[in-house]
């Protein structure tokens, strides 16, 4: 811990610092955190080496992040291993050295005359000492660098030979005040390419298993997004043993899959701008219904309705050509309230299909894929059954990566090269990428995090995991999964820091964090990277927290459940502020339960398209698609107990500064995907003219009347 956070913190006689934890919670010195400088060559950079800025010695020098090696002067390409060699005995001399020079080795240089006079005939030249890199300690190098100098990357125009400066957007120096009991690590299997490459190639297939159901069986395409909000709901109720796919549900037909499904049946319908459109609409819905209807085992009742509205609509359009939009969009509504409910009674054994055949090929991909791994750990000697298990004191400590106890086997070679700005890792011809930034971004959380690869050597082949298995839940549609995966922007996390002392994301991913703390999906790959594993298995006893879930209602209802049952158990300063969609028509479980909470504390609401969010695929994404315009309004909800909110108050300053970041920046795009059907406030005025409206809530926790403030 730094010794800022010491002095805030020291009070709290019962909180230790976790041994795993030392290395995170250093500070090492990274070349992102100093004054960014022109970019060296390729070669270089794969060797490890940066170009950083002294600001103390105000010229730049170069580290190597494999050996935490310093040099005043370029490297050169070749240069010995200080660790195995530290000598350069068995250094080859570089091409451009002269013949005087070729006894010194490698990276070291003759002193100049003025060097050699100022140090006079008697003196003694201090050797270099190389701290041996181990788990437990801190990798901080020795270097010139300043802290709190905030990271920034760097580019190169090959074409102009320029330098381009780019923001980044998080901010790794903040250090944590969420604090858990001590935990054992979790006996996940350790990542390995070849495993996540099989699972990338199962989970293709049954996508193309459930677009194949929906065509065959229901005669629609599957749902937009559909199969990867599943797996989202899947993942709240699976006890499964494989993190990714489901393979132990309760109850088998997922309800996500099933209701969404549904609401395509017969036809998908879709936002209407013109009366032509949607007298089409009508048409086909009128005639799908029928089709349906003639085609399935109904009762003879549910055809008689079902014909004679179709009958009616189809009479009704042929004799009123003056008809509006609006008229047809009513009729539409009407034919829908009455053939509705028949035609889902008569498709619910086939999508109840549908949901089940994809869940037992899921099933069965997860055995194959195990079976794979166990194969492989024993072909490197590692026993799964024999890991003994780590003594865990009762005690609190700040919270610190996911761990695994299972070593982790011998990791292939993954091959990395640049594409102008994008970092392309390559395992037996299948190529992720990244953009120079985030991959910058990957090195510094794995050295924060990782304390079994002191060396960098698994580090490309993790980053190829992490990337693969993010990509293959996206999916491989434009713009595919993105939503799901949307981040705030950096303003709001910055004042969510400043005044309510945020410093935990409970949903996110070591590609979209902003702080280096946070709750991810995967733990057995992004606990290298800074996870802290699932929120829903996360217990904190106390901290400050923001959550922006996925968009999929099950696991937002679950969030929700998690948050009061750690809230009431919990006498520490704790405090949510979540973030979910303003989904009204009808309003979402998870919703209600919070507007009714009794640790609800304050609530906002921001308005459909006067707010923005960072794109999920930011890290490979251009820079002018980063952010896009929320087509539906935000809930801002502040859930603390009566310590948190003692600490964090939602006061009415501290609102009205929060909400002055919510101004649009006017470089938004419009959202992926289609609009939301949800509803949402669409008043268009300033974000600024309605900041009067905002009003704190300062009664005692058991308060009966809503605290809204409607930005």
């Amino acid at each position: 811990m730094t010794s800022e956070n010491h002095g805030t913190e020291k009070a709290d006689s019962a909180l230790v610092m976790s041994p795993t934890e030392s290395t995170s919670q250093a500070a090492p010195f990274s070349p992102s955190t100093s004054k960014p400088t022109q970019e060296l060559p390729d070669e270089l950079i794969q060797a490890g080496w940066s170009k950083c800025w002294s600001k103390r010695e105000n010229r730049p020098y170069y580290f190597n992040r494999f050996t935490n090696q310093s040099l005043w002067e370029m490297p050169v390409l070749g240069q010995h291993d200080v660790i195995s060699d530290p000598l350069g005995l068995n250094a080859a001399p570089a091409s451009g050295e002269v013949k005087s020079d070729a006894g010194l080795g490698n990276g070291q240089r003759k002193r100049p005359p003025s060097e050699d006079a100022q140090a006079g005939p008697n003196s003694f030249k201090r050797p270099k000492v190389e701290i041996p890199v181990t788990p437990t300690t801190p990798t901080v190098p020795i270097s010139p660098s300043t802290p709190g100098v905030k990271p920034w990357v760097n580019t190169t125009d090959d074409k102009q030979g320029q330098t381009i400066w780019a923001p980044v957007y998080w901010d790794l120096d903040i250090q944590t005040n969420a604090v858990i009991r001590e935990r054992a690590p979790a006996d996940h299997l350790p990542p390995h390419p070849e495993i996540e490459l099989q699972r990338a190639q199962l989970t293709t297939k049954l996508r193309q298993h459930y677009h194949e159901l929906c065509s065959q069986r229901e005669g629609i395409e599957p749902p937009r997004e559909s199969f990867n909000r599943w797996l989202l709901e899947r993942k709240v109720v699976d006890k499964g043993l494989d993190l990714f796919l489901p393979s132990e549900c309760d109850p088998v037909i997922s309800p996500s899959m099933f209701r969404e499904i549904m609401n395509d049946i017969p036809i998908r319908l879709s936002r209407i701008k013109y009366k032509e459109e949607a007298r089409k609409l009508l048409f086909k819905y009128a005639e799908a219904a029928k089709k349906m209807i003639d085609s399935r085992n109904a009762t003879p009742d549910s055809r008689k309705v079902v014909k004679w509205n179709v009958e009616d609509t189809m009479n009704w359009l042929r004799r009123d050509h003056s008809a509006s939009k609006e008229d047809y969009m009513d009729r539409l509504e009407h034919l829908r309230k009455q053939c509705g409910p028949h035609v889902a009674s008569v498709a619910k054994d086939s999508v109840e299909g549908i949901c089940s055949k994809i869940y037992h090929i899921s099933a069965e991909y997860v055995r194959r894929i195990r079976q794979a791994h166990l194969t492989l750990l024993k072909e490197c000697n590692i026993s799964v059954d024999g890991t003994e298990s780590t003594a865990v004191q009762d005690r609190l400590v700040y919270c610190y990566p996911a761990r695994l106890s299972i070593p982790s086997p011998p990791q292939p070679r993954v091959e990395l090269h640049f594409e102008n700005d994008v970092a392309c890792l390559r395992y037996k011809g299948e190529m992720v990428k990244v953009n120079r930034g985030h991959f910058s971004k990957l090195e510094l959380l794995y050295r924060y995090s990782c304390i079994d690869d002191p060396r960098f050597e698994k580090f490309l082949s993790r980053v190829w995991c992490l990337i693969k298995r993010y990509q293959v839940m996206f999916g491989s549609g434009v713009n595919e999964g993105s939503g799901l995966q949307g981040a705030l922007p950096v303003p709001i996390f910055e004042a969510l820091n400043k005044q309510f002392g945020v410093t935990f994301e409970c949903f996110a991913s070591p590609l979209n964090c902003y702080f280096k703390q946070f709750c991810s999906a995967f733990p057995d790959i992004d606990g290298f990277f800074g996870s802290r594993g699932p929120f829903l298995s996360f217990s904190p006893a106390s901290g400050s927290f923001e959550a922006n879930p996925p968009f999929c209602e099950e696991l937002m209802d679950a969030m929700v459940k998690h948050f009061e049952d750690l809230l009431e158990h919990s006498s520490e300063p704790l405090s949510f502020i979540i973030f979910v969609p303003e989904w009204r028509d009808p309003p979402t479980p998870a919703l209600t339960r919070m507007e009714a909470s009794r640790f609800r504390r304050h609530q906002m609401i921001v308005p459909a398209f006067e707010h923005e969010y960072r794109s999920g695929s930011q890290h490979i994404c251009k820079r002018e698609e980063i952010y896009y315009k929320a087509v539906h309004g935000t809930a801002v909800i502040f859930l603390q107990n009566n310590a948190g909110f003692s600490k964090w108050e939602p006061t009415t300053e501290r609102i009205q500064e929060f909400l002055a970041v919510y101004k649009i920046s006017g470089r938004s795009l419009p959202s992926p995907g289609p609009p939301s059907t949800s509803t949402g406030d669409k008043d268009s005025k300033p974000v600024q003219e309605r900041l009067a409206k905002s009003q704190d809530n300062s009664s005692p926790v058991d308060k009966t009347a809503p605290d809204t403030t409607n930005i």
